[in-house]
């Protein structure tokens, strides 16, 4: 018997990915680094220490740390969020979080975000009260597609694996999910570039799409 839900948070409950490619590549291209679209859409759903890492790894003449590097797109992240108006949740989610939260199931989140961008998000949109679980990756020793964090969420639910099912756009989530014995519902949101969703049990297109039982 299913007894939680675990929401991905960037391209699930909001659009992310355009504003994070947008700030990525200025931030990179700062220190004369290029990325492609495509390069960038296989990190979707990673950490920054993990996307940031492997950058300066690949581009050690750029001359900065992955924590300098993360703190600069961090900002002008933030900047984007905070300033640009039309950035709105994505639409059907808080209608599926009303209709999950009177079902009577527990509600996680697990993002790879940072904690300070995460209430940003949940504040921003007012989504805050449905969560009862907030995890972090980038608090984690270990990022998606590993499953520590979706493990994580459910241990401090209170409920085993086996009784969770996580939505994710992304393949990293889907495979940590199905890594940590979780059914998965893969949403497929076209922003979040090419994504393999095909390990999920189900795949949406839309919020609306889910039904709750």
């Amino acid at each position: 018997m299913k007894k939680a839900y675990i929401f991905d948070m960037d391209g699930v409950i909001y659009d992310s990915e355009p504003i994070h490619a947008r700030a990525k590549k200025q931030v990179l291209a700062e220190y004369g680094i290029d990325i492609s679209a495509e390069r960038l859409a296989t990190f979707v759903g990673r950490s920054s220490r993990d996307f940031y890492g492997t950058m300066v790894e690949e581009n050690p003449a750029c001359g900065a740390s992955w924590q300098e590097l993360a703190k600069k797109k961090h900002d002008l992240y933030r900047k984007l969020l905070t300033e640009d108006r039309s950035i709105q949740a994505i639409p059907g989610v808080r209608e599926l979080l009303e209709r999950i939260k009177a079902a009577g199931y527990l509600i996680g989140l697990g993002s790879s975000s940072t904690m300070e961008m995460i209430n940003l998000v949940l504040n921003r949109f007012d989504l805050k009260k449905y969560f009862s679980v907030v995890v972090s990756g980038d608090e984690l020793p270990r990022s998606k597609p590993d499953p520590l964090i979706f493990l994580t969420v459910a241990e401090k639910l209170g409920v085993a694996p086996s009784e969770c099912i996580v939505i994710d756009d992304a393949g990293a989530g889907v495979a940590a999910a199905k890594a940590a014995g979780m059914y998965c519902i893969g949403y497929d949101n076209p922003n979040s570039g090419p994504q393999n969703l095909s390990g999920a049990d189900m795949i949406v297109g839309s919020h609306y799409d889910i039904i709750v039982v």
